[in-house]
């Protein structure tokens, strides 16, 4: 999960196409880059490493402050799927993970386009 959280991060830094999303992220990115390793780590079964030190994530709410439409979404999904294509070999892994993010995604549009 560190190396998924981390190459995300990578691609967002580096990929013209994520320039908008990038943009909304405070730089450096350190410690955004720990938080979402955090998250993953939970909400892929694993400890509950962001619950732990900061509560429940409440995505939506800690997003709002965002405007999140489908633009946005797309550039997240650019890069998430990126990662999954070069980092998670396994067919069925691929697939759950990608249905998995495709859906978050899609559940933090907070905003029309």
């Amino acid at each position: 999960m560190r190396a998924i959280a981390e190459r995300f991060y990578d691609i967002m830094e580096e990929d013209p196409a994520a320039a908008e999303l990038l943009a909304i992220h405070p730089q450096p990115m350190d410690a955004i880059r720990l938080k979402f390793f955090q998250f993953l780590s939970g909400w892929l079964g694993g400890p509950q490493l962001y619950i732990e030190k900061y509560g429940h994530p409440m995505l939506r709410a800690r997003h709002l402050p965002f405007r999140i439409d489908t633009s946005m979404r797309d550039q997240w999904l650019h890069c998430m799927y990126q990662v999954l294509d070069e980092q998670v070999t396994e067919p069925s892994l691929h697939n759950e993970l990608r249905v998995r993010f495709t859906r978050l995604a899609h559940h933090m549009i907070n905003t029309d386009n």
